[in-house]
This record gives structure tokens, C-alpha cells and sequence, in this order.
């Protein structure tokens, strides 16, 4: 096996995916062959389990090794791209649906260090084949089972218990599964915008929002979003002068932040809701992600003008599409009825699976993994991401994102289309605001953040443009 230097500043989890990943370059460890255990190489190479899990993370998220449950981990296959003509992008380059469809169309070679998921290997165990059949055992009709377009009764009961548990008080009654949060979001459009209303939004604030919102002909109104929550005298400002029909919030590890909200900032909001008459739709699709217990509007409000929602999407399964919503029943009924003219139900195979997965526990165990691995992703990341020269100011409570400000002077625009052209995928902090103005943030997925490509390739170009303004500088002043 390789020798490690342990008198080098490089932390030895960073040696041995270096080495690890030249050799699979090189072809030393051709496409299919197993790697040794993680306690077999820890033991070779004289280093601790942990060392070599995060290693191996790392490749995997680099999609250079598999991992088959329990079979271990193996040299991936090569992937082969598609002709060019076969993906159809469906929007301008890093526009909000552009950067949406690059996530999802897992293009061979890309690193998707900006990407608003977790690594499919991540989530390859949360559902074992044999749930599956379980679940399907749950009904006597099978495959031929229908669902009831607000979800199955045992699971919306399932998916009440967890928010009783989190202190949300809400029955079977009032939720309703959706297709996801995208879902959720296009429901609460329907139903509640017309042509003309005023929305508030947090800015920053999750993008593809922003570009359903404008399809409702809504007139869009951006709140500055603070890392302890929403800006409470803007937010005020706007119910006094523009009678806001709806506020879109993300309480709980803001998208693309990772921000939260204090208690006292979420009590304001409520306050200003019942003052001035608009409804609140809460996002909480992140919160899964939140190693403690953190405080929602949901919680606070008991439902009351408020509309909650979530998915089980980020962190179980992207081939499982099913979040839910909940609300008091005045509102949940039109929810229902749109989701019955839009969709009419969602899958009973996917409701039986989750409801499985809840009954069982796995679902909770499943997430107590994730957590633990997302926060030694994030220190990793934020110590790369800060020796290329970027600023993680507030990185967050927890989750998956890192929200970073580049240097003063610095062309984001010009940087993101140059990492894509490297293989790069970058999303810039402007395509996250509804103001339309230059923002210095790149928002980073600290799964992905930590693959050395990227700092490497951050290094190199914020070294250069560095460089190149200083030598711009030294002329302006010898001219004068």
C-alpha cells in the first residue's frame, strides 16, 4: 500500500483519496474491482476507520467508487456521456431552471459543486428492496391499489406523529400528501395568487420560486434575509405600504444560506401576519437536516394562517417524489381540489413505502446518519472553501449548504461560465435574488464542496484575478 507523510500539513484523509483516486486514474484499479474494507485499508495504512470513511466518501461523491451496501466499495464503471443532441437544456445558462435541470441530468464528468442535492451513494440504503416489498404488502390489491387524492389515512396519521413530535400540532386530517415541495408550492400558487397580488419573498431566497411566482402574475416584493431570520423593518415596511396577499419563509436552514431564525424574529413575523391579514407559507424542506431542535412558525402559530410544508425528496429518495402539507381545513380543502385537477393523487406505491419506512424507524436512524455525515462534510468543506480565499461569514446551522462571498472586485459571472466550462457546475448568489442585482455569494454543496477539484480550481482563479487587479493597481498609479 502507499506510504502517508504525517509530518505534512495535508490531513491524512486528504492523502489517501489523492492517492486513492490516482490510482483509479491510472488504471491500477480497473473499472468493477473491489477496494479493500475500510478496516482493512485503516489497518494498512495506520490510520483510524473515520480517516478512511471520509476518503471514500469523497470518491464516491466524485462518482470515481460505488458503494453496494453491504458488498463494499468498488472502482465506478466509466460513464458514457450522451450525444450532445439527446439533453435538451431547458432553459439559459444559469437561469433558475438551467442550474435545476444540471442537477438532475447528472452529466458524466460534472461536479456539481453548487447542486441542491445530496450523492445518490448517500441515499442508496434508505430504502432496501425488501421495504419495498413489505410495503407493497400492506395492500391486498397491489400494484391495482388507488390512493385517496389527500393520502393515505395511515400515512397522513405517520406524518402527524412526527409533527406532533416536533411540536407542530396537526392531525390526519390536516395534511395532504404532494408530489414533492416543487408541488406543494405550485398548489399554493394556484389557490391563493391571482394575477396582480403582492408576495412577499426572503432575497435570497429559493429560485425556483421566484419563476413560478412570476408566472401568477404576481408582483413580487424581496425581504432581505438576515442570518437570525427575515429583516423584520423591511418586512413591516412592506404590510404598511403594499397589503401582501402571501409571504413565502423558509424558518429553518434557508435555502441557499443555511441561515436560521430566532425565536423573537419568528414571533414578529406571526404578529405582522394577524395585523395585517396575509397568509405565510412556511418551506421546511431542509429541516430534516437539522442536527437539534430548531424553532418553526408552524410551532408557534399552531396552523393558524399558516401553510406548512415539506418533503421527504432531499433526504430519502429523489426516485420517491412525495412531500405533504399541512393546514388548517379552510385552506387545505382548495389545496385538495387543485391537487386533484392538477395531478388527482399521488402514487400508492410511494405512500406505502414511506409509510413502511415510518413504522418501522428506519426513517429517523436514516437521518441521524445523514446529519452526522453532513457535519464532517461541512467542516471539511468550509476549511477548503476558505483556503481558496472564500469568506463562509455565517456558514449556518447545519445542512447542506455553505453560502461563500469571493473577494471584492471579483466577476462572478465571468467565474460560474468559466467552471462550467471546467466541468464545474457554480450557482451564483444573483440568481437567487428577486432584485436582479450582482451579488458577491456563490452558494456550495458541502457534500460536493469538499472534492479538491474545486479549491484547487478556486485557488488558481481567485489567485490569478487577484493577481491581475494588483497589476492593474501598481500601473494606474506609476501612470499618474
Amino acid at each position: 500500500m502507499f506510504p502517508l507523510d504525517r509530518d505534512s500539513p495535508v490531513p491524512l484523509a486528504d492523502q489517501v483519496e489523492r492517492q486513492l483516486r490516482e490510482w483509479i486514474e491510472a488504471g491500477r484499479w480497473p473499472a468493477g474491482a473491489r477496494l479493500p474494507s475500510i478496516r482493512q485499508l485503516a489497518g494498512q495504512l495506520g490510520v483510524s476507520p473515520n480517516t478512511v470513511v471520509t476518503a471514500y466518501d469523497r470518491l464516491v461523491a466524485a462518482a470515481l467508487i460505488d458503494s453496494r451496501a453491504t458488498a463494499g466499495f468498488f472502482v465506478a464503471e466509466g460513464a458514457r456521456p450522451l450525444p450532445d443532441d439527446v439533453l435538451l437544456d431547458a432553459g439559459d445558462e444559469q437561469d433558475p431552471v438551467w442550474l435545476a435541470q444540471q442537477s438532475n441530468d447528472q452529466r458524466a464528468g460534472v461536479l456539481l459543486a453548487s447542486s441542491g442535492a445530496l450523492p445518490g451513494p448517500w441515499l442508496e440504503d434508505a430504502i432496501p428492496a425488501a421495504l419495498v416489498s413489505r410495503a407493497l404488502g400492506r395492500s391486498s390489491a397491489g400494484m391495482a391499489t388507488r390512493c385517496p387524492p389527500q393520502g393515505l389515512p395511515e400515512l397522513r396519521e405517520r406524518i402527524a406523529t412526527m409533527l406532533r413530535a416536533q411540536g407542530i400540532a396537526v392531525d390526519a386530517g390536516r395534511l395532504l400528501t404532494t408530489a414533492g415541495a416543487t408541488h406543494a408550492i405550485d398548489l399554493i400558487c394556484r389557490c391563493f395568487i391571482q394575477p396582480g397580488d403582492t408576495v412577499l419573498v426572503e432575497d435570497p431566497g429559493y429560485f425556483l420560486l421566484l419563476g413560478r411566482l412570476q408566472d401568477t402574475g404576481a408582483r413580487i416584493v424581496p425581504i432581505t434575509r438576515r442570518h437570525d431570520g427575515i429583516d423584520l423593518e423591511q418586512l413591516e415596511a412592506a404590510c404598511r405600504t403594499q397589503r401582501p396577499r402571501l409571504l413565502f419563509i423558509q424558518s429553518v436552514l434557508h435555502n441557499p444560506t443555511g441561515w436560521g431564525s430566532t425565536p423573537a424574529n419568528l414571533h414578529r413575523v406571526l404578529m405582522l401576519a394577524q395585523q395585517h391579514g396575509f397568509l405565510i407559507a412556511e418551506d421546511d424542506v431542509h429541516g430534516h437536516f437539522h442536527p437539534g431542535a430548531p424553532m418553526r412558525l408552524a410551532q408557534l402559530a399552531g396552523l393558524d394562517r399558516v401553510i406548512y410544508f415539506s418533503t421527504f425528496c432531499k433526504a430519502l429518495s429523489p426516485a420517491l417524489r412525495l412531500g405533504y402539507l399541512a393546514a388548517e381545513p379552510a385552506l387545505l380543502k382548495p389545496l385538495l381540489r387543485q391537487k386533484i385537477y392538477s395531478l388527482l393523487t399521488t402514487p400508492s406505491l410511494n405512500e406505502f413505502v414511506l409509510l413502511e419506512l415510518l413504522a418501522t424507524g428506519r426513517w429517523r436512524k436514516h437521518l441521524e446518519r445523514l446529519q452526522r455525515k453532513l457535519a464532517v462534510a461541512r467542516t471539511a468543506s468550509s476549511r477548503l472553501l476558505r483556503q481558496a480565499g472564500v469568506l463562509l461569514e455565517h456558514p449556518g446551522e447545519g445542512g447542506l449548504f455553505l453560502w461563500g462571498q469571493l473577494p471584492h472586485g471579483i466577476d462572478i459571472d465571468g467565474l460560474v461560465k468559466d467552471a462550467w466550462h471546467n466541468r464545474i457546475l457554480l450557482a451564483r448568489g444573483a440568481t437567487f435574488s428577486a432584485r436582479g442585482v450582482a451579488d458577491p455569494h456563490l452558494r456550495f454543496n458541502a457534500v460536493f464542496a469538499q472534492q479538491p477539484r474545486l479549491s484547487e480550481y478556486l485557488s488558481e482563479r481567485l489567485s490569478a484575478l487577484a493577481g491581475a487587479r494588483a497589476t492593474l493597481a501598481r500601473a494606474a498609479r506609476t501612470s499618474h
